[in-house]
C-alpha cells in the first residue's frame, strides 16, 4: 500500500471530495429544519470558512446547535485538509521541478567531450537522435519551454536557456566539450553563438548553420570550423538523383502521398522541391542562373532547367541563361513561395 499523503493530487481528489459531502448533508439538514435551499447553502459556507458574518437564521433549537457544531467541527478540518493538500501539491512540484533539474546540471558537469547541441528546432531534434544513436554525449541548449520539454520527453541532457549566454554555455560544458552544433535558424545569432564558444574553448570543434550563402564567410571568420547551408545540402542530394531519373517525375515523386527518401529529408531540412516555369517578361528572363540566383537572396536553389523544347540540363553551369518558357527545378524554403511568384511570373497589366 502507498502510504498516506505519498499522492499530493490524489490527496487533494480526496479532500475536494470530502468537502463537497460535508457541504451537500450540512444543507440537506438545515432544509430539514425549514430552512430555503440558498439560506442553507449560505449559512454551510460561513461556517466552513469560519467567516462569522453571523447566523442567517437563529440557530435556537438543539438540533440547530447539533447540526452547526458538527458542521464546525467537521467542515473547518476539511477545509484544513483542503489547504494542506492544495499547499503540498504546489510545494512537491516546485521541488521536483528544483531537484530534477539539479540532477540534471550534475550529470551534465560530469560530461567531458560532449556535443552541445544550441537548438531544438527541427534540425537540432534530427541530429540529437541521429548522435543518441550514435551513443554520442550531448547537452541540448534551447530557451523556449515546448521545445525543452520535448527533449527532455526524449531523455536527453538539456538546459533551458540563451545559447548566446556565456553562463548557459558554461552549464553546458562547453569548455569541456569537443563540438559544439548551432542549429538556429538565425544567422546572426549562430555567429554570435561561434564567438563566444571559440572565445571559451580555443579546441573547440565548432559546425553552424547558415540560412545565407552570405553568412558562411561570416561563421568561417567567427571561429566556424565547417558551415552547414541547409539548402546547399538538400539542392546537392536532389541534384544527385537528378542524375538518375527525370525531373518531372522527381517533382510527382516529392510532392505525392508517398513520401520517399528525397522529401524526407528535405522536409528535415525545412526545404521543398518545385519546378517554377518563367513566363515571358518576368524579371528572370534574360538572366543567368548565377543571376536568378542572386536576385532570389538566398530563397532557393536551381539544380535543374528543362528547356521549353524538352531539353534537360542537370546541374546547369553558373553562366547559363535562362529564356521565356523555361522550368527550373528549385530548393527552396516553403515560406519564399511568395518570392519565387514574384520573380518567375509576369507582371500584372494595369488598367
Amino acid at each position: 500500500m502507498e502510504p498516506l499523503l505519498a499522492s499530493p493530487l490524489r490527496n487533494l481528489f480526496a479532500a475536494i471530495a470530502f468537502m463537497l459531502v460535508v457541504a451537500a448533508i450540512g444543507a440537506l439538514a438545515y432544509m430539514a429544519e425549514g430552512w430555503s435551499a440558498g439560506d442553507a447553502l449560505y449559512m454551510v459556507v460561513l461556517t466552513v470558512y469560519s467567516v462569522g458574518y453571523g447566523e442567517v437564521h437563529p440557530v435556537n433549537t438543539p438540533a440547530l446547535r447539533a447540526i452547526t457544531e458538527s458542521l464546525i467541527v467537521i467542515g473547518c478540518t476539511g477545509m484544513i485538509f483542503l489547504t494542506g493538500s492544495m499547499f503540498q501539491l504546489i510545494a512537491a512540484s516546485q521541488i521536483q521541478q528544483i531537484l530534477g533539474t539539479r540532477r540534471m546540471q550534475k550529470d551534465i558537469d560530469k560530461l567531458s567531450n560532449h556535443v552541445v547541441v544550441c537548438g531544438f528546432g527541427r534540425i537540432g531534434q534530427m541530429l540529437c537522435h541521429e548522435l543518441k544513436a550514435g551513443h554520442a554525449d550531448f547537452v541540448v541548449i534551447d530557451h523556449a519551454e515546448e521545445r525543452i520539454g520535448a527533449a527532455r520527453k526524449a531523455g536527453f541532457h538539456v538546459i533551458q536557456g540563451n545559447a548566446t549566454d556565456e553562463d548557459v554555455m558554461r552549464q553546458a560544458g562547453i569548455t569541456r566539450a569537443h563540438a559544439l552544433a548551432t542549429v538556429l535558424p538565425d544567422d546572426a545569432a549562430n555567429v554570435f553563438i561561434t564567438l563566444s564558444a571559440r572565445s571559451l574553448n580555443r579546441d573547440l570543434t565548432i559546425i553552424a548553420r547558415g540560412e545565407l550563402p552570405t553568412t558562411e564567410r561570416k561563421l568561417l571568420q567567427a571561429g566556424a570550423n565547417r558551415v552547414v547551408l541547409p539548402a546547399r545540402i538538400g539542392a546537392e542530394r536532389v541534384a544527385e538523383l537528378l542524375l538518375h531519373q527525370d525531373v518531372a517525375r522527381l517533382i510527382s515523386r516529392a510532392r505525392g502521398g508517398n513520401l520517399d527518401r528525397l522529401a524526407f529529408d528535405l522536409q528535415g531540412l525545412g526545404l521543398d522541391i518545385e519546378v517554377a516555369t518563367v513566363e515571358a517578361g518576368s524579371l528572370c528572363v534574360g538572366l543567368t542562373i548565377e543571376g536568378v540566383e542572386r536576385l532570389g537572396a538566398g530563397a532557393f536553389l536551381v539544380v535543374a532547367l528543362e528547356r521549353k523544347d524538352g531539353a534537360t540540363l542537370l546541374q546547369p553551369d553558373p553562366d547559363t541563361p535562362v529564356h521565356d518558357g523555361d522550368g527550373l527545378a528549385l530548393v527552396r524554403r516553403p515560406e519564399k513561395a511568395q518570392k519565387i511568384e514574384e520573380l518567375f511570373s509576369a507582371p500584372v497589366a494595369q488598367t
